[in-house]
């Protein structure tokens, strides 16, 4: 089911909120251990005696859902649907403390109330009065597409609805530290715009709330349209990632020379960037390649990071050189397909289009 964007929000780690297009000014983090959000002034958006008594991923998927509404033009969505691999964090380890400080006993159950996954979503309703379908998707890596997949079928059966759609995953300096233990992230800092030169074990890890509204109905004043999205497992070999290529293109009725950039979600790891560029050598290799992780780290659903970036691109049609992976960006863009795993497990490709 093609779809199209009709407006968008991101906080992340670079000044992408407030700014219409991709920030002027890209931010270099130096001596980093991972990449946190540059928070909005959440005055503008809630409540303050609401927002009081909201964790910090609830105030930033509050205020960038309303933010999306606002860009679209849309002041009742007909569904509100969230995709987060680890929820609300920052709640539930209150939670647990409580449990270890307290014995047990006399635990406070707000934290335990507030940790929960759906948490975001069911904030953004009661925010917006919204009382539509609301559902929130917690499958790891599979999280964001899961909730794109689930406004697709919406979309099929109702095009004229409008679905607000996000991501969003917070990272916390326990949970950093937990996760560095298994190898995950870099044992040292690093400087983000060269993550990709680091040939070492381990990524950069990152964190951000993205949200999308989305309509089967397509618009003068949509962003980039939705062609395709394809999701796939611990691939066998790089035969079937090409395999998957081919079938999300068919899908769209797109042959990969009209494809104008591969935007890829090379995190610094050498283990798992390979797949990329084998994907780059072999099948695509006439085509210039884009990445995405040193601006945003990585985390569970950074795809809702790309499927941003690209439409931002398509929408603007200018590409800014710090993203450039492989050959030469080109001066046009008509067709951007992602291409996204989470530590060579979750795999995931969109095809997005100029409208």
């Amino acid at each position: 089911m093609e779809s199209y964007i009709k407006g968008t929000a991101m906080i992340s780690p670079q000044r992408t909120f407030e700014d219409k297009g991709f920030p002027e000014e890209v931010i270099n983090y130096t001596g980093a251990d991972y990449l946190g959000c540059i928070e909005p002034s959440y005055r503008d958006y809630i409540d303050p005696m609401v927002a009081r008594r909201m964790s910090r991923i609830v105030k930033m998927g509050v205020c960038a859902a309303i933010r999306c509404m606002k860009n679209s033009n849309v002041e009742m969505p007909d569904a509100v649907l969230a995709g987060t691999g680890l929820g609300c964090l920052e709640d539930t380890e209150k939670f647990l403390g409580s449990i270890f400080n307290n014995a047990e006993k006399l635990l406070n159950p707000t934290p335990f109330i507030q940790s929960t996954h759906n948490t975001v979503a069911a904030a953004i309703a009661l925010a917006i009065k919204c009382h539509n379908y609301n559902a929130t998707y917690t499958h790891r890596g599979f999280s964001f597409e899961s909730a794109i997949q689930d406004a697709l079928l919406q979309l099929a059966e109702k095009p004229e609805a409008n679905i607000l759609t996000g991501g969003f995953d917070e990272l916390t300096v326990n949970s950093y530290h937990i996760t560095k233990r298994l190898g995950m992230w870099k044992n040292h800092p690093v400087t983000s715009l060269r993550l990709k030169e680091y040939n070492t074990r381990g990524s950069l890890p990152g964190e951000g709330t993205a949200f999308f509204m989305l309509s089967g109905i397509h618009g003068s004043h949509d962003i980039a349209a939705l062609k395709a999205m394809r999701t796939f497992y611990k691939p066998r070999d790089h035969h079937e990632i090409e395999n998957h290529l081919d079938q999300l293109l068919g899908e769209a009725g797109v042959h990969l020379h009209d494809v104008s950039l591969m935007m890829l979600g090379v995190n610094g790891d050498p283990s798992t960037d390979s797949m990329y560029y084998r994907l780059m050598s072999d099948r695509c290799n006439r085509l210039p390649g884009a990445y995405f992780k040193h601006l945003c780290g990585e985390y569970d659903t950074a795809s809702s990071f790309a499927l941003w970036l690209s439409a931002i691109l398509l929408k603007n049609q200018v590409i800014p050189e710090s993203i450039g992976l492989t050959g030469n960006l080109p001066g046009v863009l008509d067709n951007i397909v992602i291409y996204n795993h989470l530590r060579g497990s979750y795999h995931a490709m969109y095809l997005l289009s100029r409208c």
